[in-house]
């Protein structure tokens, strides 16, 4: 079973970002770290998909 985590990040980052607008920094900054991550593990030949 495959399952897309950028639809739901994306959905719940923009919720947080209209109820709490300074969040906005440490979600955007969230988002490039775990993708950063699941970049590096990609190319470890671990399969994940975003």
């Amino acid at each position: 079973m495959t399952i897309a985590l950028t639809p739901i990040i994306s959905l719940i980052a923009g919720i947080l970002i209209l109820i709490m607008p300074r969040l906005l920094n440490y979600i955007v900054a969230g988002y490039l770290i775990l993708v950063g991550v699941v970049g590096l593990l990609d190319a470890s030949g671990m399969n994940i998909t975003m």
